[in-house]
């Protein structure tokens, strides 16, 4: 049965210095939560701090409404998954997926289907005699995946564990893991700082920043309504376009706004005054050089990356912004051309001074 999981308050220092500040958070019972941020946001302290690895400094962890606070590590019915595989070298793949249940005091009888129903989940039946030398990167991972399935644990923990691998293992993984999720309906927490990872896996995503929630919610909600300009620029790839901006004169159903050396009209109130600083914020594949959108500035087009599928124009405004511009498909643009760079006034975003979406 999943498990939910409360953080109320939850801190966390080391001596005098405070890396987590009051974090409260609900996971419901199924839900696959990723915590996404930057190096040193404090994603996998809060992991570590949910599995009983780091000792909680304030407030309080609860599952199933159960306090853990004090719940050594191993009672808490967590497995945990960590970027290093950490399998023993020297025994067999079947020998570690059955170490932890032997060492639990699991009878040969009891183990064994375990360890066959988990073959089975990642397809790696055939591997059970190999030692961890003879696999591949992808195939450790799978063990060690697998080392956490046979323990049947409440709640999954996953601390970068595709980090190792090259990116198109990666992306195989990042299939076999939502599809582990499906099938075994347990609440999953994933971290990682890779947003398209989380962005691909997650229902529920927490951008953290300096061991703060920035923004929650499903992948989609962030993408489209960031709270603020560090959850736009952390979540999208490419990342957003900020272009420095200011409020020309706010009206009851327009806004119009000064950038990139032009007057440009949104179809909608702004919270800000004439005259305030802003940040306008567009995302590179909501820009394009078709006629008759609104157009946000003539740009010269700096260099071209012909992806196939894709086209990416790296250019800069007539007041030296730099801006980036998605297109799809192949498009025949030269290095050193100007062209009228376009966009839905609906797709944009404006951020005032302290970062808050307005």
């Amino acid at each position: 049965m999943a498990t939910s999981v409360v953080l109320q308050k939850v801190e966390k220092r080391y001596g005098a210095m405070d890396v987590i500040h009051g974090i409260d958070l609900t996971i419901d019972p199924g839900e696959f939560v990723v915590f996404v941020g930057p190096s040193g946001c404090g994603k996998s302290t809060l992991l570590r701090m949910i599995a009983g690895l780091e000792e909680i400094s304030g407030g309080g962890l609860l599952l199933d409404n159960e306090r853990m606070n004090e719940v050594a590590p191993a009672k808490r019915g967590i497995a945990m998954v960590f970027q290093s595989y950490a399998l023993y070298p020297h025994m067999s793949v079947y020998k570690n997926l059955a170490f932890g249940l032997e060492t639990a005091g699991y009878k040969k009888a009891d183990i064994q289907p375990k360890v066959k129903r988990a073959a089975e989940i990642l397809q790696i039946e055939k591997l059970l005699e190999r030692k961890p030398k003879a696999l591949s990167g992808g195939q450790r991972q799978r063990v060690a995946i697998g080392r956490a399935i046979v323990r049947e644990p409440r709640i999954f923990l996953f601390d970068e564990p595709l980090s190792n691998l090259d990116a198109e293992l990666r992306v195989q993984m990042r299939v076999e893991i939502s599809r582990l999720h499906r099938s075994l309906g347990n609440t999953m927490i994933y971290v990682t700082h890779d947003q398209v990872e989380a962005m691909t896996m997650a229902d529920k995503i927490v951008v953290l920043n300096s061991g703060r929630i920035e923004q929650v919610g499903a992948p989609l909600d962030l993408y489209n309504n960031p709270a603020n300009r560090f959850v736009a620029g952390f979540i999208g790839s490419p990342k957003m376009n900020f272009l420095k901006a200011r409020i020309e004169q706010v009206g009851e159903t327009e806004t119009s706004i000064h950038v990139c050396g032009n007057s440009v009209r949104l179809p909608r109130r702004l919270k800000g005054g004439a005259g305030e600083e802003v940040t306008f914020g567009i995302r590179p594949e909501h820009l394009s050089l078709a006629e008759g959108a609104i157009t946000l500035s003539t740009v010269n087009v700096d260099l071209v990356e012909n992806l196939g599928g894709a086209t990416m124009l790296y250019t800069t405004t007539p007041d030296n912004q730099l801006l980036t511009v998605a297109l799809d498909g192949q498009q025949k643009v030269a290095p050193g051309a100007n062209v009228k760079a376009s966009f839905d006034p609906a797709r944009c975003h404006v951020f005032d001074a302290a970062g808050k979406t307005i």
